[in-house]
């Protein structure tokens, strides 16, 4: 049946689409300019005219590049080296290393193979680089990914230049890290005679203001179906019904709008929306990635923990405690204990070297991580950056950042896993009080942990015939280390039961460790080059909101100065994500970075507006998208204006509502709905909870099977590192091991192929069609509801008359496979993957 199906599909996706296009030249439109085409990471692009660099690709090369040309090039390969830079290559300016020395350009923007900095990092050339040791295969992919991106570097200036001492006072003065004022609300002059829910609210105060000052002109409210298909797509990330968008649009009291906001703010499927976006803060993911891949069994806890959070509307500075420091909280009872336990999984669920031999190494490289993971997610600044040297933009000295490691490596972090091949740096998990009311998940059987019992018996006896057989030959058995491997692995399984086979509840988080200990400020990150003494303690630049540290890690005066109302960034930071989410971009474009090398705000007193009104009740989440969702400004249509386009193009200044790609999970998550298939039954646990060890191995028994075959919602599927769900990374999907407060919105060729060729996208197509043959008698019928489960809106007489000339040309494949064609179109239109 696919094979039919897929004839039928082309035809309707070439045929059908183009007559959608002539019969709509809007949704036409919004195929061609309006949305800007990117690359994406790891695909090669020619070198282009000098722009200004992506929040994205500046992270990139502050996190993964500049730290290893500090480390590894620079004592080397400056103008300041005293017997000049070697081969002539200086490595310390952009200038400088597209120029190259005496063997020409160290880098082809765009391409790594003929890079030759890649061919020295790979020992392929007569002098490979460094020259005393080899740099991890993690390490040369992260630069052949860099250079494929085009070699996007901030870095200006001279070859050889050096950073002038850093002055926290003067850094103080950077917009972000001063005091979140109270600004007044500007006045307009809004006619009496308006009801008051047609008058602008304190936001559309603001906006109107800057509108006003630059000659724009604001859209019109959008119409009641746009409306509706944007309200559930942003709030739930699912498309109304047929039904629901009947009701609606029936519904013309001044409270129908409100009504629908606060039936989806209660709704659960809530906070598995905003839960996901706040995953893409927290690089949520069920491995370890980087070379060995190892899986963590027990990570979902913590996407369940977040998606409760949003549901129940947990004040924010409280959710960022508990995730910073929730072992250290008070609790009322074992199941609020376990709810802070989980919530630690934030630091333990990082991405890790765990084959790295040198533990004190390792030990530094999770705290920068996790360093990494709170300075921009919770606070919108880059402080990792500051780990090899003095930040290059921000006032973050090298010392600061040590103050801050050494709370991180005075802490446990327990992700859990086993000693084994590829995998030497082993961990517990935390176990939950017995008491508590969590569910332990898709665990093994009595009888199953009976046979690993076993198994560890059986692998005990095969251990000690290979030591028995290596002394009498007197050789190393090299089949004693997958043995023990396997023993290793096989002992962990059995550590979540108790003796009686009776599942423990365990889960991924962190501990203090015994005594708090200070760090030195490691020379250019290196381990070997330890200086100074750093006191445990925050950054300088907004040290106003910071406590003491008195006793233990730190962790807990960490978690109470990030969430501290005094803390200039952490309101500022999260009101910036949400209006990103609910208007496409945040008023701060730069969403994860907040510094100098960010982008200044376009509207910064409605940025503390915002900030203000978000402390002020309490840290609620749901209040202020409520409060964002009933501007003017959100409801307004996405018109197109070219006077307006002339004067402010990207529409920075909210003149209209910006079209926007649904995300990788809404697309999925709609079809399901629209085929009628989705099971909205959130889960318990996850598929991978059974398994141990390296993906590849795992994956190499036939032990990871096909996880994404199922009608969950997206946000359950299991996400491994570098192994992302096929339907989800031909649409964006974050980088897991990377902060993403903004996803990429590319246009590729693989996407359109994806939803024509896809067997599982034509499955949904088929049941889809099988309820609309079902349920409607008359093919008019028919089309309504497939326009109106598709697009939220039904058909216009000339997009139904398209659709009838397309089934009948299609019937001679069969009513269903006309029909399943049909839906399958509609999939593939810009319509049903933007929002107006």
């Amino acid at each position: 049946m696919p094979s039919r199906i897929f004839k039928v599909a082309f035809v309707g996706l070439a045929a059908f689409t183009a007559m959608l296009m002539l019969a709509e030249p809007q949704s036409a439109q919004a195929q061609k300019g309006i949305f800007k085409n990117k690359l994406k990471a790891g695909e090669s692009a020619p070198p282009a005219a000098e722009k200004a660099l992506s929040a994205d690709e500046s992270a990139f090369f502050e996190k993964k590049i500049r730290p290893v040309l500090v480390e590894k090039c620079y004592s080397c390969h400056t103008a300041e080296t005293p017997k000049g830079a070697k081969g002539g290559l200086v490595l310390d300016t952009k200038a400088g290393m597209l120029k190259g020395g005496e063997a020409g350009p160290a880098v082809t923007a765009g391409n790594g193979k003929k890079s030759p900095i890649i061919k020295a990092m790979k020992g392929d050339e007569l002098n490979p680089m460094p020259p005393k040791e080899k740099l991890s295969a993690d390490v040369i992919a992260d630069f052949e990914k860099w250079i494929a991106m085009g070699a996007p570097d901030p870095r200006t200036g001279k070859a050889g230049s050096t950073s002038k001492p850093i002055d926290i006072n003067k850094g103080k003065e950077h917009w972000a890290f001063q005091a979140v004022k109270s600004p007044e609300v500007p006045k307009l002059k809004t006619p009496d005679s308006l009801p008051s829910s047609a008058r602008p609210t304190p936001v559309d105060a603001f906006i109107l203001e800057t509108l006003a000052d630059k000659n724009l002109t604001p859209a019109a409210p959008a119409d009641k179906a746009t409306l509706l298909r944007r309200m559930y797509f942003d709030l739930i990330g699912l498309p109304p019904t047929p039904d629901q968008l009947d009701t609606f649009l029936k519904d013309t009291s001044a409270k129908a709008v409100e009504r629908v906001i606060d039936e989806l703010l209660a709704a659960p499927q809530f906070g598995e929306r905003w839960g996901r976006h706040w995953l893409d803060v927290a690089r949520y993911a069920e491995s370890s990635g980087k070379e060995t891949n190892i899986v963590y069994p027990f990570a979902w806890r913590y996407r369940d923990y977040v998606i409760g959070a949003f549901n129940k509307d947990k004040p924010y500075d409280q959710f960022l405690k508990e995730q910073l420091a929730g072992d250290l909280l008070p609790s009322k009872n074992d199941t609020e204990k376990a709810e802070h336990l989980i919530a630690t999984g934030y630091l333990a669920l990082g991405a890790k070297s765990h084959n790295e031999r040198n533990a004190r190494q390792f030990q530094l490289d999770v705290a920068d991580e996790q360093i990494d993971a709170f300075s921009q997610g919770m606070l919108g600044i880059t402080i990792s950056c500051a780990r090899c040297h003095d930040h290059k933009f921000d006032p973050i000295p090298t010392k600061d950042y040590y103050a801050i490691a050494g709370i991180f490596t005075s802490t446990e972090t327990k992700y859990g896993t086993a000693r084994t091949v590829g995998s030497i740096q082993a961990a517990p998990l935390v176990e939950l009080p017995a008491n508590a009311d969590v569910p332990v998940g898709a665990m093994l059987t009595k009888a199953e942990v009976e046979k690993l019992k076993t198994r560890q018996t059986d692998l005990k006896k095969q251990r000690e015939d290979a030591i028995e057989a290596g002394k009498k030959d007197m050789q190393p058995n090299i089949r004693l280390l997958g043995i023990t491997a396997q023993l290793s692995t096989v002992e962990k399984q059995l550590g979540y039961y108790d003796a009686d086979g009776n599942p423990k509840k365990m889960a991924m988080g962190v501990s203090d460790r015994t005594f708090g200990r200070d760090m030195p400020v490691y020379t250019r990150g290196e381990l070997s080059k330890p200086g100074e003494t750093a006191p445990r303690g925050f950054a300088q630049v907004i040290a106003p909101a910071a406590p003491k540290i008195k006793t233990g890690s730190g962790r807990l005066e960490l978690a109470e100065w990030v969430a501290s109302p005094a803390n200039p960034l952490t309101a500022r930071v999260y009101v910036n994500r949400i209006w990103g989410h609910l208007l496409g971009r945040g008023l701060v474009a730069s969403a994860d970075n907040f510094g100098t090398a960010g982008q200044k705000p376009t509207h910064p007193e409605l940025l503390d507006y915002l900030a203000g009104q978000l402390m002020k009740k309490d840290w609620s989440t749901k209040s202020l998208i409520k409060e964002l969702m009933l501007s003017q400004t959100y409801q307004q249509a996405s018109t197109h204006n070219e006077t307006n386009a002339a004067t402010d193009p990207d529409n920075e200044y909210l003149w209209r509502m910006s079209k926007r790609r649904l995300d990788a999970e809404a697309i999925r998550d709609a079809m399901l709905a629209v085929s009628g298939e989705l099971d909205k039954v959130a889960p318990t646990g996850s598929p991978l909870q059974k398994l141990e060890g390296p993906t590849q191995q795992i994956g190499r028994f036939g032990g990871l099977g096909n996880f994404n075959e199922n009608a969950k919602r997206s946000v359950y599927l299991p996400i491994l590192r570098d192994l992302a769900p096929e339907a989800l990374d031909h649409f964006d999907f974050p980088d897991a091991s990377l902060v993403g407060g903004h996803r990429d919105d590319t246009s590729v060729p693989s996407q359109a192929l994806y939803l024509m060729n896809n067997a599982s996208v034509m499955k949904l197509a088929e049941k889809g069609a099988e309820k609309l043959i079902a349920k409607y008698l008359s093919p008019t019928e028919r089309i309504e509801a497939a326009f109106k489960l598709a697009f939220g809106r039904g058909a216009s007489k000339t997009e139904a008359k398209a659709a009838e000339q397309f089934l009948a040309k299609m019937q001679k494949s069969g009513t269903k496979a006309a029909w399943s064609a049909l839906l399958q179109a509609l999939y593939g239109t810009a319509e049903f993957r933007y929002l107006d």
